[in-house]
């Protein structure tokens, strides 16, 4: 049974039909690199800053919660959309995880305790993950998601954990080949759908890429599995778990991201929602690298606001998640 608690965090995040469609914005190290790549010198923190504020202004109120850093996102934080809940990230930046085995760290002074008290309706943390990695490896990250689960549970506020795979130095040669994706996706919702870990919302991966899907618009080869061999992954990855789960969109295009969403539906595996980050924002960067702040507005009317507005469209097929 869900406690009040978990229950009135999950609600903060979802849509009124309980569909999570929520904007990914959490983004430290890497949206700093993205805006230096764009305009070839390193960004002030005012404008990383500024840069999350206009983005949240304009698709918070699309969006059912917002997933936001207190580093660079407390003014974000601050003028998101009323209705929009509050996810806060319990890790350090994670997608510019430089330690030996992507072996995660925790903000150094935080704690779900403290990030609760700092406005979060959900605690997410992000972890790399692959079940080719070593025994003792594998075993560290159990732990940790142990840990803040037992946390979350103690502070009765819903537990996001976000599962990456990623090629692991104890593991063979050629583990992070597209091949091994779905293996490492099935095996990581088996394993982190225990009990012991207390997670309430898994934030995973799709098991393919269409990029690799005989017949997909992203296909471009050279082909690994047919259409109906990827709708099964689909398949064999939401039966791996009983825990509501939602898909990250994992620094794709919008395209990628929209064509996995429609073979999830597909599928008709009963996922969540979205978590859905760069999938949305990221050509903004551009449009901010040339022209500041107004110029990103611009591009937010001409393409941003549409591209999540796709999205939630396809979450009309998504299943509730409380």
């Amino acid at each position: 049974m869900m406690t009040p608690g978990k229950k009135q965090g999950l609600a903060a995040v979802s849509t009124e039909r309980g569909v999570i469609a929520a904007l990914a914005l959490d983004h430290r190290g890497s949206l700093v690199a993205l805006m230096k790549a764009a305009a070839g010198s390193e960004p002030l923190a005012s404008q990383v800053e500024e840069f999350k504020t206009v983005v949240t202004r304009r698709l918070s109120p699309l969006s059912s919660g917002v997933l936001l850093d207190q580093n660079y996102g407390r003014t974000a934080i601050q003028i998101r959309a009323k209705k929009t809940g509050l996810l806060l990230p319990y890790e350090n930046d994670a997608y510019l995880n430089t330690h030996p085995e992507k072996l995660p760290t925790l903000i150094s002074g935080a704690s779900v305790r403290r990030l609760k008290e700092a406005g979060a309706d959900c605690v997410k943390v992000l972890i790399h993950y692959t079940p080719l990695a070593s025994a003792e490896v594998n075993d560290a990250k159990k732990a940790l998601a142990g840990r803040i689960g037992s946390e979350c549970r103690a502070e009765d506020i819903p537990f996001f954990l976000e599962l990456v795979h990623y090629a692991s130095a104890s593991g063979p040669e050629n583990g992070n080949r597209p091949e091994n994706r779905p293996r490492a996706v099935i095996e990581s919702l088996a394993e982190f759908s225990r009990d012991r870990y207390a997670v309430d919302v898994l934030k995973v991966e799709f098991p393919v890429g269409p990029k690799y899907v005989e017949g997909t618009r992203a296909f471009r080869g050279p082909a690994i599995w047919r259409r109906e061999q990827a709708l099964e992954f689909y398949r064999q990855a939401a039966a791996a778990t009983s825990r509501p789960f939602i898909y990250l969109s994992a620094g794709v295009g919008i395209e990628e991201f929209i064509e996995s969403l429609e073979l999830a539906v597909e599928s008709q595996v009963p996922f969540s929602g979205v978590l859905c980050g760069r999938a949305a924002w990221q050509d903004g960067v551009h449009a901010y690298a040339q022209g500041g702040a107004k110029a990103l507005e611009e591009w937010l009317d001409r393409e941003g606001e549409r591209n999540f507005a796709r999205v939630i469209d396809i979450l009309k097929a998504a299943k509730p998640c409380r």
